[in-house]
């Protein structure tokens, strides 16, 4: 049962695999920790190899709840696990190696008008690595009006999304289907997009959460024709979403998608082809955007200008 009181309880699902020595205690402890005391926290334990039930079990509070699967269920069904089992009206999906600060529930929560429900609310976010120390800062600006202008901000990075700054709606996010894509490779993106279009949204301009980025993470299993696939339903979504806005979505998206997957070649974050992925690239996003152009504008310009800068001495 949902909870409908003056503080509405919110959910912060922590899905975990072999972190015991890694982040999550902290992790658990944060969400514990949110200065709004209405929260409920389920940690879901993937079939850990370590020790992760002993860590859950030696935090003693009677707002966390502790899950073992008995067989590994894969990353995205440990996801919609959490989201399955919240009883809160909002849900937070917190990663074990992510970070929320103390009053990011209370922020979101405040920024609701009484009575209010919205699909998402976001918030500001900074980039971290692995030793806490900040590699950028995003605050949220919440510039956009509409739905289309929410998306259009997304594709010219002024939109920044990420799981650890976006508290979902609980019952909505399970009526469009939890956190799930074609590929889900952006199983966080069509809810967020869909939720966005039929329910709205509120923003918090502060920076209220931290994603963790790994400087080992320089690769990628996942082939650039997965990504393409899932580049292009996730376009097809939003004109499904947002009809009257799908000629603009369409232009705007391809120039955003077909830079996206060239640089992921371009940076081995695919497995890749080389030549051959760069022209089914080309292909794919209506030939708008080609690798010749790419390679001018991404490597070419920034090689020029680093090398005038050596010769008049600004280096």
């Amino acid at each position: 049962m949902v909870n409908s009181s003056m503080t509405p309880l919110v959910s912060i699902g922590i899905p975990t695999y072999n972190r015991a020595d890694g982040n999550l205690r902290k992790v658990i402890e944060r969400a514990l920790g949110q200065t709004y005391q209405n929260v409920e926290v389920i940690v879901s334990d993937n079939c850990s190899s370590d020790h992760t039930s002993e860590v859950v079990k030696s935090i003693e509070d009677p707002r966390l709840r502790y899950f073992r699967q008995e067989t590994n269920i894969g990353p995205n069904n440990n996801f919609n696990f959490c989201l399955d089992q919240a009883k809160g009206d909002y849900f937070l999906l917190f990663h074990d190696d992510d970070m929320i600060d103390y009053d990011f529930v209370e922020a979101c929560m405040s920024s609701l008008e009484p009575g209010q429900s919205v699909g998402a609310i976001f918030t500001g976010v900074r980039i971290i690595d692995e030793h806490d120390n900040v590699l950028e800062e995003h605050e949220n600006k919440g510039e956009a009006l509409s739905p289309e202008d929410f998306i259009l901000g997304w594709f010219k990075d002024k939109t920044v999304l990420y799981l650890c700054s976006t508290l979902y709606n609980t019952i909505k996010l399970r009526e469009v289907g939890g956190f799930a894509s074609k590929k889900n490779l952006y199983n966080d993106l069509v809810p967020t997009f869909t939720l966005v279009a039929k329910y709205g949204w509120r923003d918090v301009v502060d920076i209220k959460a931290g994603f963790r980025r790994h400087s080992g993470n320089a690769g990628s299993s996942i082939s650039i024709h997965d990504w393409l696939e899932e580049s292009l339903y996730l376009l097809d979504r939003m004109c499904q979403l947002l009809p009257e806005s799908c000629s603009v979505l369409r232009k705007e998206g391809n120039l955003y998608f077909c830079k996206k997957m060239y640089g992921y070649v371009s940076r081995g974050l695919a497995v890749s082809r080389s030549l051959t992925d760069y022209l089914r690239i080309h292909k794919s996003f209506n030939y708008c955007y080609s690798p010749l152009q790419y390679w001018y504008d991404q490597k070419l310009i920034p090689k020029m200008g680093r090398i005038k800068r050596i010769f008049t001495g600004q280096n």
